[in-house]
């Protein structure tokens, strides 16, 4: 399997430059690195910018409504455990409308990967603050300046009990790769935040910002990211703005090992098949 299998021919309608192009090339290469068959890999995706890319990709797709993906990955996942479910999302998506589907997530420990393509911008409403958007952002809504305090997806994450967290920066397509395919191997919920440049509705958050700003998170630690406290230290030593495997804990049982039912007895292994017998007996319930 190459990359390009993983297509589907058509034309990604994000601005030209924006982040989530490489976000998308970045999928469909970790995909074929390991060879996982389309028939068995789901992407579901929410609203926004970020919404597109499961329409780009060429496998199993859900486009599902604001913030709602991660409820549709999690069902998708009980309904068929072989399929490797991937959800992917805004930082709107995730962290505002979708806050409480991704905490829920995080300490239920499923077996599925979230991608936060996070451009702290609204860039599909025409610019206006995120959650996660720095005090003093202008926009539109905000002409002069946010006063809001930005939520903290790293601290959020490990806060909620993740075992597995992760971040990227779009124009680092290699390390990109490898970490979603990290967060694809872990036996649990992985989250991958990917800092991902609006060309179009944010002039300070730039690449080039952010090339100034991000550290390593192998050249900055000072513990195992094994290592919970050194973990949360690292973020706020870094205020967030660090690339690579923040966290991860091998040891957290998954969702699925918890509950063995749900592999031995799941839709995608039921005969769903109605007998003509049943269909009476059912329907004889409602007759007046």
């Amino acid at each position: 399997m190459e990359m390009k299998d993983y297509g589907n021919g058509l034309n990604p309608t994000w601005c030209k430059g924006c982040g989530h192009f490489s976000i998308l090339r970045s999928l469909q290469t970790t995909a074929s690195r390991m060879n996982i068959p389309r028939e068995m890999l789901a992407v579901v995706s929410g609203i926004g910018c970020s919404g597109r890319i499961s329409g780009y990709m060429n496998a199993y797709s859900f486009h599902s409504v604001h913030g709602r993906s991660l409820p549709v990955a999690q069902g998708i996942k009980l309904a068929n455990p072989d399929l490797i479910v991937v959800a992917a999302g805004g930082d709107g998506d995730g962290f505002a409308i979708g806050t409480s589907h991704t905490v829920h997530a995080i300490r239920r420990n499923m077996d599925i990967t979230y991608i936060v393509m996070n451009n702290q911008v609204y860039g599909l409403t025409k610019g206006h603050v995120s959650p996660v958007s720095h005090q003093g952002f202008k926009t539109k809504t905000t002409p002069m300046g946010s006063v809001d305090m930005p939520l903290e997806p790293g601290l959020l994450a490990l806060a909620s009990g993740a075992s597995f967290y992760a971040q990227g920066f779009s124009a680092q397509q290699e390390e990109l790769i490898e970490l979603i395919q990290n967060a694809i191997e872990h036996p649990g919920f992985s989250l991958v935040q990917v800092f991902s440049p609006c060309v179009t509705y944010n002039k300070v958050n730039t690449y080039q910002w952010f090339r100034e700003h991000l550290k390593s998170a192998d050249e900055v630690r000072k513990a195992d990211p094994s290592d919970y406290l050194g973990s949360m230290q690292l973020l706020k030593e870094t205020e967030g703005l660090c690339t690579g495997v923040i966290y991860q804990n091998r040891t957290k049982l998954s969702y699925e090992e918890l509950h063995q039912e749900v592999k031995e007895k799941n839709l995608a292994t039921q005969d769903l098949r109605m007998t003509e017998a049943v269909y009476q007996q059912i329907t004889e319930r409602f007759k007046l």
